[in-house]
């Protein structure tokens, strides 16, 4: 396979002790051990990411809820995020924030891919935790890049289970940021936040009507938002197993879903962020061959991004 522009970021701290909670953090190890099994990653593509300051990460968050999660304090800040809190977690979740801005600065000054084996963090908001998410890595990577200079508009194409309420609240009323979201309607988030095109699926909804909708959307936010960055939330939750929802994507479904996004953006050379987002399924495979999926869609597309002869 010949591969393109493209890095991945990761740590071993990703792996964090959640205290048997659902969320499956081992996905992170296994994906990545696959990931080299196949040679697409080694020392020459792999970014460790850094932790932010406090002050980059009060560009999206209030100064009192970090404080409350950086000295693990159980507040009405910080129980929302249905998590343990010790200081592992406090770790992974500042380098996923950390992760997710270094494969986006990486996609930005190389015109290529940034695959961020983590984050995707949507719903935490500026004040307080939700669902599983202390940061938000992806309103922090992309107000990052604004600040510094280099990024004027960027779109979120989040095409988690879950609508990304913490990412549409903290870019409310922001031109420069596109948030589109495309979730189970009847679930979690109650109530819904107002992303820039919000798309409510039908319990049951599958591969034929969720790809049709994504094959309209995506190209409409592509050429009329004009961003220069998409950040592509690819979780894994849409799946027809996953145990905290009630969409039926088929694996088969989820990897077309993946095309659609990735080509769109590498057809215009749209400098381009994955994150994972969640993914629950009884075994742990499943997840992590669904991420494998989109890292193998993103390296069959990086090619695009390569200077044209």
């Amino acid at each position: 396979m010949r591969v393109g522009p493209i890095v991945f970021v990761y740590s071993d701290r990703y792996i964090m002790d959640l205290e048997g909670h659902v969320f499956p953090t081992k996905k992170y190890r296994e994906l990545k051990e696959r990931l080299e099994r196949k040679g697409i990653l080694d020392e020459h593509n792999l970014i460790e990411p850094e932790k932010p300051s406090t002050e980059d990460l009060l560009l999206v968050h209030k100064r009192e809820y970090l404080d409350d999660f950086f000295n693990l304090r159980w507040t009405h800040r910080t129980i929302p995020s249905e998590l343990p809190l010790n200081e592992t977690i406090v770790d992974g979740f500042l380098l996923m924030a950390g992760g997710t801005y270094s494969a986006a600065l990486w996609a930005l000054g190389n015109r290529g891919i940034g695959y961020h084996i983590g984050g995707g963090f949507h719903h935490a908001y500026k004040d307080h935790a939700e669902g599983f998410c202390y940061i938000n890595d992806i309103a922090y990577a992309i107000r990052k890049l604004q600040v510094v200079g280099k990024l004027k508009r960027a779109a979120v194409i989040d095409c988690d289970l879950h609508q990304g309420n913490g990412t549409a609240a903290i870019f409310r009323n922001d031109s420069s940021v596109f948030t589109f979201s495309i979730h189970q309607e009847h679930l979690y988030p109650y109530p819904k936040e107002k992303s820039d095109w919000d798309i409510g699926l039908p319990t049951g909804t599958g591969d034929k009507e969720y790809l049709d909708l994504l094959r309209k959307a995506v190209p409409k936010i592509l050429e009329e938002h004009e961003p220069g960055l998409v950040v592509y939330q690819a979780g894994a939750d849409p799946y027809e197993k996953d145990q905290l929802g009630e969409l039926t994507l088929t694996k088969k479904g989820l990897k077309k879903r993946d095309e659609i996004v990735i080509e769109e953006c590498s057809k215009r050379r749209i400098p381009l962020t994955i994150t994972l987002g969640g993914g629950y399924p009884p075994q742990l495979d499943d997840v992590v061959e669904i991420h494998l999926n989109t890292a193998l869609g993103a390296v069959k597309c990086s090619v695009d991004y390569l200077p044209i002869p």
